[in-house]
């Protein structure tokens, strides 16, 4: 096999590899540290074949087409496509919301359109209005409980 032949092999597997770090193992490194131990090898094998004059210019030509598929990777839309895109909208549960119950009665700290705060067992707790507004000091009664999301309703003085 001839040392161009080598020296071509050499930079497509550097080329492919700085693909698959980009692509598919992107931060893990190994495939980004061998693409570029690939492209030393190249520039190495040139300048023992062809002298420094060539080197030169094939150390701009890596950097070239390593800086070309930098370009069209941040151009393309195949980044946005293996982005994740989700978000969270749920909130992880306190200590206090965790102790509230159904049945348990309190007052409304602030005015509850639809959320707001409440004292709960002598606890303050975020509170959503199962039903209109509520105003501030206003007696509440919690209806349900499910994980972070307290639901009151205002309490009835006959109940």
């Amino acid at each position: 096999m001839s040392t161009t032949l080598v020296i071509v092999l050499l930079a497509v597997i550097a080329l492919l590899l700085f693909a698959v770090e980009a692509l598919v193992t992107p931060g893990f490194g190994v495939a980004g540290v061998l693409a570029a131990l690939c492209v030393v090898a190249a520039d190495v094998l040139t300048y023992i074949e062809y002298g420094g004059a060539a080197t030169v210019a094939a150390v701009l030509a890596s950097a070239a087409v390593v800086l070309l598929f930098l370009r069209w990777l941040a151009r393309s839309k195949t980044l946005d496509r293996a982005a994740l895109h989700a978000t969270i909208a749920s909130s992880a549960p306190t200590a206090d919301q965790l102790s509230v119950r159904p049945g348990d009665k309190g007052t409304a700290l602030t005015r509850l359109a639809l959320i707001g705060n409440a004292e709960i067992g002598g606890k303050q707790v975020e509170v959503k209005s199962a039903g209109g507004f509520i105003d501030e000091g206003t007696p509440i009664v919690v209806t349900a409980v499910s994980e972070a999301l307290i639901l009151v309703r205002p309490l009835q003085e006959n109940s």
